[in-house]
């Protein structure tokens, strides 16, 4: 058989089938730019993709590796990340104060454990599900240093939310009311650390103290919870009215807990004579 046409090197006829060429042209650096801010976009990174130019601009300047400008820029991001998750902690967290443990003046209180405090702020308690009692008479500083530990522990990540004994009485009374017991005991029982505040301040209306029982109960062993009184651990019983409940829930606190007593004088009460005492020292000035 003779050899074909084409094995002599004869080009073989051209199809009417259009073949498509791959664009092989160089991307510009504004259109790369712009597909990166695109991607950064997409990803939801936003403040990285904000932050772009930038970092862009300080990688030619300062002549980063690839390898720096990257983590600069995703560097931005974590920061950014990061504060969003600290504010929104802070507003679940229902702190009546942006006190931490630097505003409270332990020379004013020579009577309060700083050394156990201080321990106390390293969150070590919160590990071993352990509770932290502040006991002592209205205005020396027990809610200050609730609500510094409690700042300490939102700033390391933890879930924190504080109330006051009575709105906790009255957010369990309104549940029961609407059939959502569950749902509230759920609540209490779900943040790292619970903040109790004002302990004995106000009577608790009839079934408040059961309230706070099992609120206790549900966080027992599992949960550390901070409570500031100004009634004494012995006379529980009688501040209650019922020893039975009483007794239940102060050995669910005690069984592992730090109790800081705090005897000294009142923070408001040297606070307003000290400006009083500034008062006079103006008018004394102005008459002189």
């Amino acid at each position: 058989m003779p050899p074909s046409p084409t094995s002599y090197g004869r080009t073989p006829p051209t199809t009417t089938r259009s073949v498509r060429v791959s664009d092989t042209r160089p991307m510009s650096e504004a259109r790369r730019y712009q597909q990166l801010r695109g991607h950064l976009s997409y990803l939801k990174l936003n403040d990285a993709a904000e932050a772009l130019p930038r970092v862009l601009d300080q990688a030619r300047a300062e002549r980063m590796t690839l390898t720096t400008a990257l983590e600069k820029l995703l560097e931005i991001e974590v920061e950014a990340t990061e504060a969003r998750k600290l504010a929104s902690r802070l507003r679940f967290a229902c702190l009546p104060e942006p006190w931490t443990l630097n505003d409270f003046d332990f020379a004013a209180q020579p009577g309060v454990d700083e050394k156990l405090i201080r321990d106390l702020a390293t969150l070590r308690f919160l590990d071993n599900a352990s509770n932290v009692l502040l006991v002592g008479p209205p205005g020396v500083g027990k809610t200050m240093l609730a609500v510094a530990l409690a700042r300490s522990a939102v700033d390391a990540g933890h879930r924190v939310y504080f109330t006051t004994a009575a709105e906790l009485a009255a957010k369990c009374h309104k549940a029961a009311l609407e059939g959502r017991w569950s749902t509230i005991m759920r609540f209490f029982a779900g943040p790292r650390l619970l903040v109790i505040d004002e302990l004995g301040y106000l009577p608790l209306p009839g079934d408040g103290a059961s309230a706070l029982f099992q609120v206790i109960n549900q966080r027992y062993l599992k949960s550390s919870t901070i409570l500031t009184t100004n009634v004494g651990i012995a006379v529980w019983a009688g501040a209650f009215g019922d020893a039975t409940v009483a007794a239940a829930m102060l050995d669910r606190l005690l069984h592992r807990a730090a109790v800081v007593g705090i005897d000294g004088p009142s923070y408001r009460l040297r606070s307003h004579q000290a400006h009083s005492d500034n008062l006079r020292k103006g008018v004394t000035g102005r008459a002189g």
